[in-house]
């Protein structure tokens, strides 16, 4: 293992990829060969809720199961993504019979291929290989993104992908402060951050929330947070899927409340990443209450809301001159007729402006009939868009009257935005 790795860009759009493992490491696996185009088979008896997300939407295909020799018929590439060490080996040897390249993440010296620690920007994709030492290359990497979000030009052709390589026998300097192994100085230590990451997009989350996420020890992420932004973080980091914690809503809010405090309490650098805005419809303020009440200062980082964010990248501008002044936010995660429900359905059938319902899909002819009934025109136009700011956005233009029967023959499933008013046609018309 003394001798220098050899940096290679894998294409592997079309091409499977066979994942063993269904747990944090596979969540932050995954995404990229996503995005990659890969053909991904995962192989394991049990999955984390974001995978089984990936698997619901048809993006991967998976084997409930534990591994066998002949799920890597046909792979060019496999990653273990276990903690044992026995089961790892075993499919590892595997693949050497195969000459299949294979990356474990419970033991990186008997792996024939390396991850590197990447980071994205536009076009461009830099991959620090640090020589075996997981620190020293997420440090060399975020050096290099800092020179790329101050040079916005700098590396900027169309594809281009940049390696960098730091192998057990390189020579020359590192830059001044990375490469020892440890965390840069001056880093906070015991507390909290609620971090927005956006609607979906990775390059959404503003640059103070992914300046948190490269400090966190912890992370504490939300099912529908970007999941590329999951593969950037330190091997080291601890990564609570907070969609995998049981019991109900409320139970599962104090579980995380506590894991929240717990961490930080314990000298830890904590992030609570969340989808969209840590307080629209986020519990962010929930969160924030129960580690003031334990005495864990907290630092909130506002994200860009998808009720926003995804109309915009659909077409859909919220206000438009002479066609909407105003616009609200709703979730539509408790039907109109429920004693649960907080939203005055009937004072918003009277508004004129933009509509736009969060978590609605499931209620939603429940929701159009009622604002039908209170008087807003059935021939309202309405956009419902799925996915919004990601490789699998899709959208549908109809109206209030027709929307609910149209999405369902669709196909389109949650998680989706909901927009009612003129704006949908504004731009279009």
């Amino acid at each position: 293992m003394s001798a220098n790795p050899y940096p290679l860009g894998l294409r592997l759009a079309g091409r499977r990829v066979v994942v063993v493992g269904g747990g944090a490491v596979a969540s932050r696996r995954v995404p990229a060969l996503l995005d990659a185009g890969a053909d991904v088979l995962l192989v394991s008896p049990e999955v984390t809720p974001a995978l089984r997300a990936h698997v619901d939407a048809g993006r991967l295909r998976w084997q409930p199961r534990r591994f066998a020799a002949d799920d890597l018929d046909g792979a060019w590439l496999v990653q273990v993504a276990v903690d044992d060490p026995v089961a790892a080996a075993s499919v590892s040897a595997v693949a050497d019979e195969r000459r299949i390249f294979c990356v474990r993440a419970d033991d990186r010296a008997a792996a024939t291929a390396w991850t590197p620690a990447v980071t994205r920007h536009g076009p461009v994709t830099v991959a620090v290989l640090g020589g075996g030492d997981p620190h020293r290359a997420m440090s060399v990497r975020d050096a290099v993104r800092e020179l790329l979000t101050a040079r916005t030009g700098l590396l900027a052709d169309p594809g281009e992908t940049v390696v960098v390589g730091a192998g057990a026998g390189a020579q020359g300097p590192v830059p001044a402060g990375l490469g020892s192994g440890e965390a840069l100085p001056g880093g906070p230590v015991g507390r909290v951050s609620l971090v927005g990451a956006g609607p979906g997009d990775p390059e959404l989350i503003t640059v103070k929330g992914w300046r948190l996420l490269t400090e966190a020890d912890v992370v504490v992420a939300d099912r529908l947070v970007p999941g590329l932004l999951l593969d950037e973080l330190r091997p080291d980091v601890e990564l609570v899927d907070a969609a995998k914690i049981p019991y109900g809503p409320s139970r599962a809010q104090e579980e995380i409340n506590r894991i929240l405090v717990d961490r930080a309490l314990a000298g830890k650098v904590v992030v609570r990443l969340k989808g969209g805005d840590p307080y629209v419809f986020g519990r962010g303020g929930e969160e924030l209450l129960a580690c003031a009440a334990a005495g864990v200062p907290v630092t909130v980082v506002p994200g860009v809301s998808s009720a926003i964010a995804v109309p915009a990248v659909a077409g859909v501008p919220v206000t438009h001159r002479a066609v909407a002044h105003e616009f609200t936010v709703v979730s539509g995660h408790v039907a109109p007729d429920s004693p649960a429900s907080l939203v005055r359905w009937e004072a918003l059938a009277g508004l004129r402006g933009t509509l736009v319902v969060l978590m609605g899909l499931k209620n939603l002819a429940a929701i159009t009939a009622t604002l039908t009934r209170h008087g807003r025109d059935a021939a309202t136009p309405v956009a419902v868009i799925q996915e919004g700011t990601t490789g699998g956005q899709r959208s549908l233009r109809s109206t209030l009257g027709a929307v609910a029967a149209d999405v369902v023959e669709a196909g389109l499933r949650p998680p989706a935005i909901v927009v009612i008013g003129d704006v949908v046609d504004a731009l279009t018309t």
